[in-house]
């Protein structure tokens, strides 16, 4: 069975989701600011829903529906760092993946940082990692990513990818027992490659 690859950036290690991520889950996703400007995760983020998100994540990733990273800052180069006190190593900052329609040489990318590092450029890095990965590994054609309209900052990170706005899909989503509106980018393979 293959194995989901570690991805290094300047600044950033991206890297298979552990059993010892639930904690930093929990307390990340726990942020009512996050939670909101995501699709699904819901408010408050109990650690069963992390406990069911590892799981889901390693599964569908067997299947090939989707590749998920944790986003950490990258190590020193001499080592790991140290244990922190929930029992992690380096700090859990967020997670960006692709869910694959494999058929259709597609897929969506995904995201979310933790609010403390939020406007530091974490959300572009760890994207641009793996959208080439979509594009140079898996042999994608096309990648696209929605965010709400009220999340601008989303859209920011899209446009530095290269993503063009191809329009807003009205009610596209229900969230919070309301209809949400969703900006919809994308970018083809050839546009990253020309």
């Amino acid at each position: 069975m293959p194995t989901l690859p570690t991805l290094d950036t300047p600044r950033l290690r991206l890297r298979p989701f552990r059993a010892d991520d639930a904690p930093a889950l929990v307390r990340e996703l726990g942020d009512v600011e996050v939670a909101r400007e995501t699709l699904s995760v819901p408010h408050p983020y109990a650690p069963e829903r992390a406990q069911e998100f590892l799981a889901r994540v390693a599964e569908r990733f067997e299947a090939g529906k989707s590749v998920v990273w944790a986003i950490v800052e990258s190590p020193t180069p001499e080592a790991e760092p140290p244990a922190r006190s929930d029992g992690s190593t380096a700090a859990l900052i967020g997670a960006v993946g692709l869910e694959i329609v494999a058929a259709h040489r597609r897929a969506e990318l995904g995201y979310w940082i933790a609010k403390s590092r939020w406007g530091q450029g974490i959300a572009t890095e760890a994207a641009r990692a793996v959208v080439a990965y979509g594009f140079d590994t898996l042999g994608l054609h096309r990648i696209e990513a929605h965010h709400y309209p009220e999340n601008p900052g989303s859209g920011a990170v899209m446009r530095k990818l290269g993503m063009k706005h191809e329009g807003r899909l009205r009610a596209k989503v229900w969230r919070d027992g309301v209809p949400r509106d969703l900006e919809l980018y994308a970018l083809l393979a050839s546009d990253a490659r020309g």
